[in-house]
C-alpha cells in the first residue's frame, strides 16, 4: 500500500509539472526575478550558448555566469527527448529518488539512534519519542511535500538551473546518511563547484567522517580529530582542484573564476531579487562597499563554527541548518533554495509540535509568494511604486526564514531536552515550570 501511494504521488507531481509546461506559466516565471537570478536563469545560458557559437568566450561579458562544465552539460540537455524541459524533467524526477532515499535511511537512522540513547530518557517522555509507524510514513510525507511544494514546481518549470546545486547537495546528503565518504565528498564538491556556499557543508561531514572513525568515544578537538578533519578536507580540496583544472583545460584561461566566484562574492550585479544584497548596495556609498560585501557574505559562513560547536554529534542537522542558512544569506538567492530546504524539512517533522511560530510564518511565505509580483509590477510597470514596497517584501520573506530556522532549533533543542528529563516541568512549589534555552 506504501508503495502504490508514493508511485501515486510521483506520477502526479510529473503529470502536473507536464501540464504545467504546456501552458504560459513556464515562460511567466522564467522572467520572475524571485526564480531566475543573474545566477541561474536559463535565459543567461542561452546567451552563453550564443557567444560560443560566435567562438566568443561566455566570460568575456556580464552576462553568463554557470561553470563551464555546466555549460557543457547544458549544451547537452538540448538533446534530450523534449528538449530542456525534458532534461529538467528528468533532473525533478531524480530529486524525488534521492528524496525518497533519504527519507527511508534517516528514518532507520533515528530508530537507531533512539535505541541507543533510551536508556538515558525520561520514563515520561515516551509521548514524544519516534515509533515505527512516523517512521514508515517520512518517505511519503517528504515525497508529497517536494511534489505540492509552489517552490519546488516554480523551479522546475522556470527552467532554474538551482535544480542541478539542489540535486548535488542531496546526493552528498544521501551518501552522508550512508557513510560512503568519497561519494559524499565528490558531490560535496561539485555543488561547491557549482554554487560556492556548499562549501561550509565540509563541516559536518568531517565532524561525521570522524565520528564514524571512532565510534565509541569522539574528542572533537583532539590530536585525531584533527587529523582526520584535514584528511576530510583534502579529499574534498582534492576533488575541487580537479573540477576547476577541468574548467581551465576547456576554457583555456581562468577567466571563469571572475565570471563565477568573483560574481558571487563581489556581488556586482543588483538586479532585485528575493534578498536583500541587491537594496542594500544599491544605496551603499562606493567607498563603503568592500567592507559591507565582506560583512554581509561572512553571515553565510560565520554560523558555521557555533553550530558545531553545539551539534558535533548531531552532522545531519547541522548540514540541514547550515543549508537553510546559506539560503538566506547567499548573495543571489530564488525560491529555487526554498524548494531544497522545504523538501528535507519533514526529516524533523518529529520536533514539530514544538514549533511556535508556524501560523505566521506559513503566513508570511503565502503573502510573499502572492505580493511580490504585484508589487514588482506596480513599481517598474504601472510606475505608481517604487523600490522600498518591493524590498519591503523581500525583507519579510528573509524575516520569515530567519523566523522558521531559529522557530526549528528551538524545537530541536526543545524536545532534546524533555526527552532526557521529561515533559512533564514543575518548580518546587508545584506550579508549572517555564523551559528557557539558554
Amino acid at each position: 500500500m506504501a508503495a502504490v501511494r508514493l508511485y501515486f504521488i510521483a506520477l502526479f507531481g510529473i503529470t502536473l509539472r507536464i501540464a504545467l509546461m504546456q501552458t504560459g506559466l513556464s515562460e511567466w516565471l522564467k522572467t520572475r526575478n524571485e526564480i531566475s537570478t543573474p545566477v541561474n536563469s536559463w535565459e543567461r545560458v542561452e546567451e552563453g550558448f550564443a557567444l560560443q557559437s560566435q567562438f566568443i568566450s561566455p566570460y568575456s561579458g556580464d552576462v553568463f555566469h554557470e561553470t563551464p562544465l555546466a555549460l557543457r552539460g547544458f549544451k547537452l540537455a538540448q538533446h534530450f527527448p523534449f528538449g530542456v524541459k525534458g532534461f529538467f524533467m528528468i533532473i525533478d524526477i531524480l530529486t524525488m529518488v534521492i528524496l525518497y532515499k533519504i527519507s527511508s535511511v534517516f528514518g532507520q537512522y533515528l530508530l537507531s539512534e533512539q535505541d541507543k540513547e533510551k536508556k538515558s530518557y525520561s520514563p515520561k517522555s515516551k509521548t514524544i519519542q519516534l515509533t515505527q509507524e512516523d517512521v514508515n510514513m517520512l518517505p511519503t510525507i517528504v515525497l508529497a511535500v517536494y511534489v505540492l511544494n509552489p517552490f519546488s514546481i516554480m523551479t522546475t518549470l522556470a527552467l532554474s538551473t538551482t535544480a542541478i546545486s539542489n540535486l548535488m547537495v542531496l546526493l552528498a546528503f544521501y551518501y552522508l546518511i550512508q557513510g560512503e565518504k568519497l561519494q559524499c565528498l565528490f558531490f560535496l564538491a561539485f555543488s561547491t563547484y557549482q554554487s560556492l556556499y556548499p562549501l561550509v557543508f565540509i563541516v559536518p561531514a568531517s565532524l561525521h567522517f570522524y565520528t564514524l572513525s571512532q565510534p565509541k568515544f569522539s574528542d572533537y578537538t583532539g590530536k585525531a580529530a584533527v587529523v582526520s578533519y584535514f584528511k576530510t578536507s583534502g579529499v574534498f580540496s582534492v576533488f575541487f582542484a580537479l573540477l576547476i583544472a577541468i574548467s581551465y583545460l576547456l576554457e583555456g584561461s581562468w577567466q571563469f573564476l571572475l565570471s563565477t566566484y568573483g560574481f558571487i562574492l563581489t556581488v556586482p550585479d543588483l538586479t532585485p531579487n528575493s534578498g536583500v544584497f541587491w537594496y542594500f548596495f544599491t544605496e551603499m556609498f562606493e567607498h563603503f562597499r568592500t567592507f559591507f560585501v565582506c560583512v554581509f557574505q561572512l553571515n553565510a559562513f560565520v554560523y558555521t563554527v557555533p553550530l558545531a560547536v553545539r551539534f558535533p554529534h548531531k552532522p545531519y542537522f547541522l548540514m540541514y541548518i547550515l543549508l537553510f542558512l546559506t539560503s538566506i544569506f547567499k548573495s543571489y538567492p530564488s525560491y529555487a533554495d526554498a524548494a531544497l530546504y522545504f523538501s528535507l524539512l519533514p526529516l524533523w517533522r518529529h520536533v514539530f509540535s514544538y514549533l511556535r511560530n508556524s501560523l505566521v510564518v506559513g503566513g508570511m511565505y503565502i503573502c510573499c509568494i502572492v505580493l511580490s509580483p504585484i508589487l514588482y509590477h506596480l513599481w517598474i510597470f504601472a510606475g505608481s511604486a517604487n523600490a522600498n514596497f518591493y524590498f519591503a517584501i523581500t525583507l519579510t520573506y528573509s524575516t520569515a526564514q530567519i523566523f522558521l530556522v531559529s522557530d526549528l532549533l528551538y524545537a530541536y533543542l526543545r524536545r532534546e531536552y524533555d526527552l532526557y528529563h521529561g515533559t512533564e516541568h514543575k518548580n518546587a512549589d508545584g506550579t508549572k515550570a517555564v523551559i528557557i534555552l539558554e
